[in-house]
């Protein structure tokens, strides 16, 4: 015990003595979980819609009335046939086209039935599918409003199905209650791992380290010496980013404070450990960067934290339930927005200890020392 304080002390000066680097570590995470939650967000407003009316009526000009009336849409313009707003799509100009066949209102009144067209530019993906799906609800919404008026008009004898609805935990579908903590996790993540890693390589890089090799500390002393002020500086790190989601979005978890500290310092036992295999097979601070760059990238696009895992191909899946990462954003996610309790997440709790225990006992054996 008297070794690993020594030890400790030893990191925590090294540590302090860079003041440089304490305050970019401080810094820049709580700039970036400021700034990108802004930035990061699925929710699609002022889609560029093109209009070609053919029909000139008054059931073609509430529709259109309609469709800018939600707020999704701006008008870009309207195009005398097709061609002319397929230009539009080409220069930039408009990312949708609703086309509306002449004699709509008529062959709608005289059949009961009638289509639009509907051209969507299909480049931007996820722009397109949310544009096309807020268009066609909103063409649904419309087409159900004329099937009440027309059918039995001035009375309420139509038959109708009401839908009452409720958002459970997330009630204003706030974009921002579901990406900050994904966020924060994944600053947590890229500090801790990289941290970690690029602190034995410096002693490996300075010299020092062949002082420690042939010294009387124990492989796993040394280990649990590196680990410790890098367990501290993520779980101040993590308190930070707590405090700047409450001041700039609001975001009070509603679970108990302890689970979430609980399995951060699960989380980071085993990202820790990932940074000191890292370390471990690493000669030089370019190697241990690109390591970790290599991980961490793999982490933040497949664990969860801009989309759904649920929607993964099954192998993906399967990879991704071996990433840690993925566990603790949905920790973070369940007891800030839900209020879990430990025992609703203990499965992912087990499955980040499991691995946290596998990287550190491989790191301590891939540790060479010379006595």
């Amino acid at each position: 015990m008297r070794t690993l304080i020594f030890l400790l002390e030893k990191e925590f000066r090294q540590m302090m003595r860079n003041k440089q680097l304490m305050s970019l570590l401080i810094i820049a995470p709580l700039i970036q979980l400021i700034l990108l939650p802004l930035a990061a967000n699925y929710s699609v407003k002022n889609i560029n819609i093109a209009i070609v009316d053919n029909d000139h009526s008054t059931i073609s000009q509430r529709m259109i009335h309609k469709i800018t009336a939600s707020g999704n849409f701006r008008l870009t313009g309207y195009a005398n046939n097709y061609n002319d707003a397929l230009k539009m799509v080409e220069e930039d100009k408009a990312d949708l086209i609703l086309q509306i066949p002449a004699n709509f209102e008529k062959n709608l009144v005289r059949e009961n039935h009638n289509q639009v067209y509907l051209a969507i530019n299909a480049i931007e993906g996820t722009k397109a599918n949310l544009g096309g799906g807020y268009l066609a609800s909103i063409l649904r919404d419309f087409n159900e409003n004329i099937r009440v008026n027309w059918v039995n008009p001035g009375t309420n004898n139509t038959p109708q199905v009401v839908v009452a609805s409720t958002n459970w935990y997330n009630p204003y579908m706030n974009y921002h209650l579901y990406i900050v903590p994904a966020i924060l996790v994944s600053l947590i993540t890229s500090i801790s791992a990289m941290q970690s890693a690029f602190n034995i390589v410096q002693e490996k890089e300075s010299g020092t380290i062949e002082q420690i090799n042939v010294s009387p500390i124990r492989k796993h002393i040394f280990i649990t010496g590196k680990l410790i002020p890098f367990l501290v500086l993520g779980i101040f790190l993590f308190t930070l980013g707590l405090l700047a989601g409450w001041l700039f979005y609001g975001i009070v978890p509603v679970g108990k404070l302890y689970v979430l500290y609980i399995s951060l310092v699960v989380y980071l036992f085993t990202m820790l450990g990932l940074g000191l295999l890292i370390s471990t097979y690493s000669n030089s601070h370019q190697q241990a960067l690109s390591l970790s760059f290599f991980f961490i990238n793999i982490f933040n696009i497949m664990s969860g934290t801009f989309n759904s895992v649920d929607s993964m191909p099954g192998w993906a899946k399967t990879l991704v339930s071996v990433f840690p990462p993925s566990h603790f954003i949905r920790i973070t996610r369940m007891v800030m927005l839900k209020g879990s309790s430990l025992a609703d997440i203990s499965g992912h709790l087990a499955a980040i200890f499991l691995i946290g225990l596998i990287l550190n006992t491989w790191a301590v054996l891939n540790y060479h020392k010379t006595a």
